[in-house]
């Protein structure tokens, strides 16, 4: 089951969740890259009729590729780890799940915002986010006793 958060403790949190996000977004952008050019060398195979393929390159370019693909499964673990759920790192999407009225809802923060500010539903997303107000703060709560 996973944890949950009062919008306290997820503030808490922020200060080590911002520079993980940032790690995972440079991680996926080196991911990128190396499945690029995993990508550029199987297009030259496929345009040149099978051409004889430097086996050394296409290796060395997959092993990037697998090296990348683990540091960045390695990043999101080390942010889910924290107990967040990673939704989006092309934004740097980030939620921490909390009860409202009985009922399991995010704490939405997105890279770049100085404060978590709003919530939503778990199938809501992120464009259903509402502003906390006083009502969220009088009547949600963490996994943790009052």
């Amino acid at each position: 089951m996973p944890r949950r958060f009062t919008l306290a403790e997820a503030r808490r949190l922020l200060p080590k969740v911002d520079p993980l996000v940032r790690e995972a977004i440079d991680v996926k952008a080196e991911y990128q890259e190396a499945e690029r050019g995993v990508q550029s060398l199987h297009t030259q195979v496929m345009l040149m009729g099978g051409m004889v393929v430097d086996r050394g390159r296409a290796l060395q370019a997959r092993a990037g590729r697998e090296r990348a693909a683990q540091k960045l499964k390695d990043a999101i673990g080390r942010i889910q780890e924290i107990g967040c759920e990673v939704k989006d790192l092309d934004t740097g999407l980030i939620d921490f799940r909390t009860l409202f009225h009985g009922r399991e809802v995010y704490l939405c923060w997105k890279l770049g915002e100085p404060d978590i500010a709003f919530w939503h539903g778990l199938e809501d997303g992120f464009r259903g986010r509402q502003p906390i107000d006083q009502d969220f703060l009088d009547n949600h709560h963490g996994d943790r006793p009052q």
